[in-house]
């Protein structure tokens, strides 16, 4: 469930992200942190894209949604290296 994305191939944190759910987004996070590895958090929910290549990031800046930025950013610095942020 977690690796799982609809027919665009939008992950559930994407769609969090889009519709700037914060709290479903974090503890969609939580679940991915105690269940998959570090290497699957960072491919799956910080740099991975829906099939049109857009990432969970760029949703939630082209709808705007600021506190959703600032979760994915902070996961961010935790989980990648700085050549991964500049991607």
């Amino acid at each position: 469930m977690l690796l799982g994305t609809d027919s665009g191939e939008t992950t559930a944190s994407q769609r969090a992200a889009t519709h700037g759910r914060l709290e479903l987004l974090h503890k969609i996070w939580e679940c991915a942190e105690e269940k998959l590895t570090t290497e699957e958090v960072k491919i799956k929910f910080l740099l991975g894209t829906h099939s049109e290549g857009i990432t969970a990031w760029q949703r939630a800046a082209t709808y705007g949604r600021l506190e959703v930025l600032r979760k994915i950013w902070e996961c961010a610095e935790e989980k990648l290296t700085t050549e991964e942020v500049k991607i």
